[in-house]
């Protein structure tokens, strides 16, 4: 399906729209703002950016994105798949570093989508993705401790060696803290999902923290400040992009350019599921890219789809986009009118926040249904990328990721079936096709997958023992695709058989790979009159030129046998 521009997306969207539907869009965005108030919050905390970071981040995201996305129900925020590599970024080069990433994320994301490459997404495993949300999921987990405690520990690179600190070092935990965030954390694991639909389990959470802490005179930390402006101070200034740290930035902006990304596909898939609307990934992912590209120069963090907000936005019954707009607008009233209570909530109850929403974003039953079927290719992917997450960072992560993609994808197609059998004379005339039935020396090779540089041994071996043989077919329509290893192979295959004196014919060949032979003059020397439609074509030929053979041999022995 092609992409459509953005003006059809609106015109088929709006078709119709009447004063019904905005009253359901606009309790839809109500609903969607209720549970991303809290989500910010925490999700800019989480990021070492602020609060303040992932209010904005919400607003200017909902706005831009919104607007500009590739579907009605996609709603876009601050998210936890981020602030994972966030943290990193801020510890090491500061809010200028993270912000440039996110710049250069969001060219990048530009890019993929303008070229029409977002597709091209869909090819990482489930297995993989899955390991990366559960080891992120534990990242955040790790790294909110401190929070949850009412503590500070030295900062690490890797959410294992955070993990270890804690055992290496004395902790003195503030009991206040560790009270409001295991409440936050009881409310939204106890609060009835039916109550959800009406009020936010995490913002009642906060809510009642908040006066907690603040009416009992508690100790434990809080957010304390929410400007009440949409340029937030500090933010990027083109002077103060760290250019000559540049290479630096590279592996992390790709690192949010695929998490990004993969978010994305992910909320689409779902939300089409949901609504039937299909997502037009490029054009989501051109949205994403301005908005990151933007976010930076108002003090925001990088964002993405948002998969709770926009299951929240298609069950309130959204219409349009408009959804993702009034959400915007109303985090924005709150951010305006509302800042001296948020200012209040205590870190703690964001940490318990944090940590349930992680808990919730691990897909618990694909992963037992994964293990107890015992997919050993699905575990072992899944294990490695979420134990990546964990001991290494995300970038890093993200390596070893693309590079499970590729030996997942190799072990799934790399397997190539060769079938070699006799010819069946019962068959054939089961089908109407009438032989001499002198096809003792004529075989059949039934190929079925690509054959290239991962399958070429399975073909040699297929072959090594092919003696006494007059004419040998390949039934090439199972095969899709051949590389240069693969044309090599048929090459060497076909000089084995001249050197005996049999034929190679070539049956069922696709087009694609048809082409491939042409360039590799493979035709030219196999000859175009030893390629079929069917191997039933050539096998008829081939006992014609075997019995052309026969006669030609036996007049050559009678006249032989006259000159004596």
């Amino acid at each position: 399906m092609p992409r459509r521009s953005l003006t059809r997306l609106y015109q088929d969207e709006f078709s119709g729209y009447s004063l019904v539907k905005f009253q359901k869009d606009f309790i839809a965005g109500l609903s969607v703002a209720a549970v991303a108030l809290p989500l910010a919050l925490a999700f800019g905390v989480g990021s070492g950016a602020g609060a303040a970071a992932g209010l904005i981040t919400s607003i200017i995201g909902g706005l831009l994105i919104g607007a500009l996305g590739g579907a009605p129900y996609q709603i876009s925020g601050a998210k936890a798949v981020t602030s994972v590599v966030l943290i990193v970024l801020v510890n090491r080069y500061g809010l200028e570093g993270m912000w440039f990433a996110s710049l250069f994320s969001g060219l990048l994301m530009l890019a993929i989508g303008l070229f029409k490459l977002g597709r091209y997404i869909a090819f990482i495993p489930a297995p993989v993705i899955r390991g990366f949300t559960s080891g992120i999921a534990l990242v955040i987990i790790i790294r909110q401790t401190d929070n949850l405690l009412g503590i500070t520990t030295p900062t690490t690179e890797t959410a294992a060696q955070k993990l270890i600190g804690y055992f290496n070092s004395g902790l003195s935990p503030n009991s206040h803290a560790i009270i409001l965030g295991f409440l936050v954390i009881g409310i939204m694991v106890l609060w009835p999902k039916k109550w959800n639909e009406y009020f936010p389990s995490s913002l009642l959470g906060l809510i009642i923290a908040a006066l907690l802490n603040w009416t009992l005179g508690w100790s434990a930390a809080i957010i304390s400040d929410i400007p009440r402006t949409l340029i937030l101070t500090p933010h990027l200034s083109l002077t103060e992009i760290p250019w000559d740290n540049l290479p630096d930035f590279i592996a992390p902006a790709l690192t949010l350019t695929v998490l990004g990304s993969i978010e994305a596909f992910l909320c689409g898939a779902a939300g089409s599921n949901m609504t039937g609307v299909r997502l037009q990934v490029n054009q989501q992912l051109i949205g994403q890219g301005l908005g990151n590209m933007a976010l930076p120069f108002f003090g925001g963090i990088p964002t993405t789809s948002a998969m709770i907000r926009t299951k929240v936005a298609i069950r309130s019954g959204a219409q349009t986009r408009l959804v993702s707009i009034i959400h915007s607008i109303i985090l924005l009233l709150a951010m305006l009118f509302l800042a001296s209570f948020i200012k209040k909530i205590p870190l703690s109850a964001l940490a318990g926040v944090l940590m349930v929403t992680a808990i919730r974003t691990i897909e618990w039953d694909a992963i037992k249904r994964k293990f107890g079927k015992r997919f050993k290719t699905n575990m072992i992917a899944f294990s490695i990328a979420m134990l990546a997450t964990v001991f290494l960072n995300l970038t890093n992560a993200i390596l070893i990721g693309s590079f499970l993609v590729g030996a997942v994808f190799l072990n799934k197609i790399a397997s190539i079936e060769i079938d070699v059998q006799d010819v069946d004379i019962n068959r054939l005339k089961q089908k109407g096709i009438t032989t001499a039935g002198k096809c003792k020396h004529v075989h059949v090779a039934f190929l079925t997958g690509p054959l290239f540089f991962a399958a070429t041994s399975q073909f040699d071996e297929a072959f090594a023992n092919l003696t006494d043989t007059h004419a040998l077919i390949l039934s090439m329509r199972g095969v899709p695709l051949i590389d240069t290893e693969g044309l090599e192979r048929i090459n060497s295959l076909y000089e084995k058989l001249h050197k005996q004196g049999g034929t190679l014919m070539l049956a069922g060949v696709h087009d694609n790979v048809r082409i491939m032979m042409e360039r590799d003059d493979l035709v030219e020397m196999i000859g175009e009159e030893n390629f079929f439609w069917s191997s039933d074509q050539a096998i008829v030929e081939a006992e014609r030129r075997r019995c052309q053979f026969c006669e030609s041999d036996n007049e050559s022995n009678a006249s032989h046998q006259m000159g004596e």
